[in-house]
């Protein structure tokens, strides 16, 4: 009895991971900019914020906020874009418009449902 408990908890805990890597179809639904570090102003002591862009991709009950990694000068993705995404760890994989993307999943919500008519 023991033993099958144990064989589907580890069942359970391997297929995760691999439902994890499983593309999943979004929409980028938003995009803000937001402090993401400081830097400091050459030959001054002042320092400035570095901003970030961030994205909130909507898929199914799902909204995923991510972020760039690094300050960089990517360019921006339009909102309503629909990407296909792999979740790997704390890593959102996608494309769109024909360029490869890596961001940072900051944070995940539940969103209720549409309603029916």
């Amino acid at each position: 009895m023991r033993t099958t408990y144990l064989l589907v908890a580890a069942a359970v805990l391997i297929g995760i991971p691999a439902m994890a890597k499983e593309p999943q179809a979004g929409t980028i639904v938003s995009e803000s900019s937001v402090a993401c570090g400081s830097q400091q102003v050459k030959n001054k002591k002042e320092t400035t914020d570095v901003l970030c862009q961030e994205y909130v991709v909507r898929a199914g009950t799902t909204d995923y906020r991510i972020r760039q990694e690094k300050h960089a000068g990517q360019e921006l993705i339009p909102v309503n874009t629909s990407i296909e995404f792999t979740l790997d760890k704390d890593k959102m994989k996608f494309k769109a418009n024909g360029k490869k993307y890596e961001y940072l999943v900051v944070s995940e919500a539940a969103v209720a449902p549409p309603k029916p008519n």
